[in-house]
This record gives C-alpha cells, sequence and structure tokens, in this order.
C-alpha cells in the first residue's frame, strides 16, 4: 500500500489545455474514485499517475518519492485497462505469470502467486484457457489478476466495467469492492457511471472541463453539493432544480412554489448559513432530490420543515419498489419518488409532501451552492 499526493498538475495537447491545476490526495489503503462526463479529464490524470504521459507542471508523489520522471514500470503500479489489454497467444496461467517472469521472479514463487490470485478472484479452473475462450466478466477477473499478481503499491482502474452488459457490471462492481476490503490496496478508479462511483469509493473526485468541482465522500456529495453540476451529477434520478424566490412570510423565510394551475405554495427553508438580507427577494434556484418530494414520511410526523403541495400528475414511470411520478411546479418538470399504492393517474391531482430540511439552495449566477458562498467554503478543490 502507498500514498498518493497530486499537486497543481497541468496537462496541455497541442493548445487545449486538459488539466488545469488538479490537487488530490488519496491516503494508504484508500480506494479513490475518478468521476464525470467524457472529456473531464479523469483518464488523462490516470495516465499521469500512471506515467503514460507527462506532466507540464505539478507534481505527483508515491508515499515521499516525487516520480514525475520516473518510468511507468518503476513506479510500483498495476493498471487495469478498459480492453482488458490480454496477450491472445497465452493461456491465463501465462498472462498472470508473464509480468512476473520478465522481473526474474523465482518460478515458485511465480506458482504460489498464480495460485493465490486465481482463488481470490476465483479463475482456477480457467488457468489453461486462452482469452478467446472466456467471457467479459471472466476476461476482466484475469486483467485484475495479472495487476494482483505483481503486488503493486497502487493499483489504477480505467474504466474496467464499461464493456459489460448492466447484470455483470454490477456483479463485478461487488467483486471489486470485495477484492478492495480484502487486499486493502490504494486504488484509483476511474469511470463515467456515478452509481458505480457512490458504490464503490471512499471517497469521489467529480470532475469536468479539467478542475475537481468537489472532492469527498459519496454521502457528503450526495447530500452537500459544492454546486449545481456536482448536485446533478451525483444521484440517480438526478436531483429537482426549480427556480424561486426567496421571500419573507410572516416570521419566516422561504420560496413559493406554483403548481400548473397556478396555485402558490410557501415553502420555508433552513436558515443557518443563509444570509438571509442578501438573498431576500433574489431569484434562487431551490434543489431537492425525489425521494424528499413523496406521499409521506411516515417516520417523521411531526417535522415541521415538511409541509404539502398539490399538483397534476403529468407521467408515472414504476421501478418496483417505488414510483416515479413527474408534475410541474415553478413551470420546470419535477421528479418524486411515490410509494406505488398512493400514485394517481396521469391528469389527476395529487398531493404530496416535500421534506424542506434537506432542500438546499444555489445562486444562479454562479452555480455555487448559497450555503457554501456564505459560510466562506465550496468543497471544491
Amino acid at each position: 500500500m502507498a500514498s498518493l499526493t497530486v499537486s497543481n498538475i497541468r496537462k496541455k495537447f497541442g493548445n487545449q489545455e486538459v488539466l488545469k491545476g488538479v490537487s488530490l490526495s488519496v491516503k494508504s489503503g484508500e480506494f479513490l474514485v475518478l468521476v464525470g462526463p467524457s472529456g473531464c479529464g479523469k483518464s488523462t490524470l490516470l495516465n499521469l499517475i500512471a506515467g503514460l504521459e507527462t506532466i507540464n507542471s505539478g507534481e505527483i508523489r508515491i508515499d515521499d518519492q516525487v516520480v514525475n520522471d520516473i518510468r511507468p514500470k518503476d513506479r510500483d503500479i498495476a493498471m487495469v485497462f478498459q480492453s482488458y489489454a490480454l496477450y491472445p497467444s497465452m493461456n491465463v496461467r501465462k498472462n498472470l505469470s508473464f509480468g512476473l517472469e520478465t522481473r526474474g521472479v523465482p518460478k515458485a514463487q511465480i506458482e504460489e502467486t498464480i495460485r493465490h490470485v486465481a482463488q481470490i478472484l476465483q479463475i482456477s479452473e480457467l488457468l489453461n484457457r486462452k482469452p478467446s475462450q472466456l467471457s467479459g466478466g471472466q476476461r476482466q477477473r484475469v486483467a485484475m489478476g495479472r495487476a494482483l499478481a505483481r503486488d503493486p503499491a497502487i493499483f489504477l482502474f480505467d474504466e474496467p466495467l464499461s464493456n459489460l452488459d448492466a447484470k455483470l457490471r454490477v456483479e463485478m462492481r461487488t467483486e471489486i469492492k470485495e477484492l478492495h476490503q480484502r487486499i486493502k490496496t490504494t486504488i484509483v478508479y476511474v469511470t463515467h457511471d456515478q452509481i458505480e462511483a457512490m458504490t464503490l469509493a471512499d471517497r469521489i473526485a467529480v470532475m469536468k472541463d479539467g478542475f475537481i468541482h468537489q472532492f469527498d465522500t459519496p454521502q457528503q456529495l450526495y447530500d452537500n453539493p459544492a454546486n449545481l453540476f456536482v448536485a446533478g451529477f451525483i444521484g440517480s434520478p438526478a436531483m429537482n432544480f426549480i427556480p424561486c424566490r426567496l421571500v419573507n412570510q410572516g416570521n419566516q423565510t422561504g420560496v413559493m412554489l406554483e403548481n400548473k394551475a397556478g396555485r402558490s405554495f410557501f415553502m420555508p427553508v433552513e436558515q443557518h448559513d443563509l444570509d438571509v438580507k442578501k438573498w431576500l427577494d433574489q431569484e434562487v434556484i431551490l434543489g431537492i432530490r425525489p425521494e424528499r418530494i413523496a406521499s409521506g414520511f411516515y417516520e417523521q410526523e411531526g417535522n415541521p420543515m415538511i409541509h404539502e403541495i398539490e399538483c397534476i400528475v403529468e407521467v408515472l414511470e414504476p421501478t418496483g419498489p417505488d414510483t416515479l411520478v413527474f408534475v410541474i411546479i415553478n413551470d420546470s418538470k419535477v421528479t418524486c419518488r411515490v410509494s406505488p399504492h398512493a400514485v394517481k393517474a396521469p391528469g389527476e391531482s395529487m398531493k404530496l409532501m416535500i421534506d424542506m430540511s434537506k432542500a438546499l439552495l444555489f445562486d444562479p449566477g454562479t452555480g455555487q451552492r448559497i450555503e457554501n458562498q456564505t459560510a466562506g467554503s465550496t468543497g471544491c478543490t
């Protein structure tokens, strides 16, 4: 195991700057996921850590050693690629042993390593097969086994599950998490799939346009996103964003929500970090997760931050354990997660409960979370 520190990394390809001063630190044994849309720079960052690309400026440290100018093979890193990158002419045993043989590892040690790795990944019965005789999931296990056989200080995974079907992707995701729990090696994992990131990571770096927009635990990213991009990227279905105005009603501050029929509802907001005077009578964006707009919160009866709104049902999407109900609030399509037994048919009116204790406010101009601006921290790196 080893720690990893990336300090103010910049990378250009021609005139295009792909990474724009990226910094992060990974603890020894930690599982870090780099997540973001295509072109955000996550794979480039992984290649820089591996030494497959050269940095323009900044510093990469593995433990206390600066590795900027160290060759990839000398960085004590093993990489698992999206394409598996297995040798097609070699059987599984040879694919696992080849790297060890080229480094002059004794034969007895190689055999013991292969036996151990094959047992961990449950591929012992595949050792004499060639890659063409394996399924996608089996090839991925072999690719992981080849990396595992090296016993590296850091594992790098570059979208390893993207070529698998949905069911197998879920199964392999669980296997990778179980593998990390057993071997406790430092892992840096790249994906564009936010569900993959949430389920695997100890911490996640959410990237866009060459920047890290937030670097935090999965739960913190979900509950306290730093800006509209992170809030919309993390979570499925995505967070609802409702344009509204911050107003006073009586002795409470809140937002006005209007249904499709033109009826208005006042919803109070939490004020612990909110500069009310600055934002009063100003346009804001209300962010709220679909599961916080439901048919009822029976475990929270008496919660003063739960309020009722009545809306016309537009569309229903049954998912089994719950149903996604789409309604119009403030001229925006809003997703609600509702018990299947409580839904109304499209075109009918339905009473919904909104848990405003979980609502967030964002600045429509900057996209930053308002509480973060007033509290002096955005959670960005």
